[in-house]
């Protein structure tokens, strides 16, 4: 496995940053890991070299660079929940689409891409992989505990590829109120598969976090990794 900085074009002229992960066979299909609110810090590149050495070609962008870019922040640290929080609160979510639907043409174009991509987001990047099901052309997409689900829940026709939830019960940032009305607003659409994970907190699949539940995120994460295998072969 090798990685990288490379840049992304964006859709409206700037460029922003993106750590790419390549699998030791030097090529495969595409994956685009989404951010958490703590930018593409250790936890995000180490998801994306997990992805490289199971042979996808991982690409990490780097959604706050309208704000700051380069954000690397620590969810062990007071100061950088903090910091998180004002960055997620000045995120521009619809720029934040585009700019995944720009990684997703850039992913698209590289060499080591064998053609066929997908998404995989946690926390603010698991409401991102439900809107790039919504509005683009990604093979298929999978959310960890994405937060806000509920308010976009109008754009479910719009989901053409296979989507994968998978939600946290004693979610704090999701409360049950909105948990009934997703499982209820997706129960039967023909794309969508939506898991519930009992008696565990947002972010139980971020390995060394506070939260981290082993059972429940190897079993979340192997539901994942055969969806994806599924849909990106």
């Amino acid at each position: 496995m090798s990685a990288q900085e490379i840049a992304i074009a964006s859709l409206d002229g700037g460029s922003f940053s993106g750590y790419l992960a390549t699998p030791t066979a030097g090529a495969g299909a595409g994956m685009i890991i989404i951010q958490e609110i703590f930018g593409v810090n250790q936890v995000m590149r180490r998801l994306a070299d997990a992805y490289a050495a199971a042979g996808y070609v991982a690409l990490v962008p780097d959604l706050f660079w309208r704000q700051q870019p380069q954000v690397q922040l620590d969810d062990h640290s007071e100061e950088d929940w903090n910091k998180a929080l004002q960055l997620f609160q000045g995120f521009d979510e619809d720029k934040g689409v585009e700019d995944l639907i720009a990684t997703l043409n850039t992913l698209r174009q590289l060499p080591e891409c064998t053609g066929k991509v997908g998404s995989v987001g946690f926390c603010l990047g698991g409401k991102l992989a439900y809107l790039m099901a919504t509005r683009s052309d990604a093979a298929c997409n999978v959310g960890y505990y994405g937060v806000g689900i509920e308010n976009n829940l109008d754009e479910t026709g719009n989901i053409q590829k296979p989507l994968m939830l998978h939600i946290a019960e004693s979610d704090q940032f999701v409360p049950p109120e909105a948990q009934a009305t997703i499982r209820v607003q997706l129960s039967g659409h023909p794309q969508v598969t939506v898991y519930s994970y009992t008696s565990v907190s947002h972010a139980f699949a971020r390995e060394g976090g506070q939260s981290y539940d082993q059972a429940a995120a190897e079993l979340a994460n192997s539901r994942t990794m055969a969806f994806f295998q599924e849909h990106l072969t």
